[in-house]
């Protein structure tokens, strides 16, 4: 059983920075891309970033320059850098990873449960 626990949301003024980790537990063969989404109220659920497993790295163009997501392989982990941070993107963010477990032939996506971030003064 693969799960995914996310951290680091919460509340911030616009121009603030948050932090945000999530780290996979259970029995994983191979970690491939990684990656955040998030879902704001009345939307759809939208692409963040992503970054393979050669960390090669993709963002939205409204967080380009302003996010960073990077990896820890040993920890099977998956952080997520906001800075600048401006009221849109209010949203609660969902960590995935696309990953082998232990016994599997085939790659499957795992979601985390979302952590709120709010940017409001």
């Amino acid at each position: 059983q693969v799960q995914l626990v996310e951290s680091g949301g919460g509340l911030v003024q616009p121009g603030g920075s948050l932090r945000l980790s999530c780290a996979a537990s259970g029995s994983i063969f191979r970690l491939d891309a990684m990656g955040w989404y998030r879902q704001a109220p009345g939307k759809q659920r939208e692409l963040v970033a992503t970054i393979t497993s050669r960390r090669s790295t993709n963002y939205a163009d409204s967080v380009k320059g302003r996010f960073a997501i990077s990896r820890d392989n040993a920890k099977k982990a998956v952080y997520l850098q906001m800075n600048s941070l401006k009221p849109e993107d209010t949203a609660i963010y969902y960590c995935k990873i696309v990953a082998f477990a232990s016994g599997s032939s085939y790659s499957r996506d795992y979601w985390g449960q979302g952590t709120q971030v709010t940017v409001s003064s």
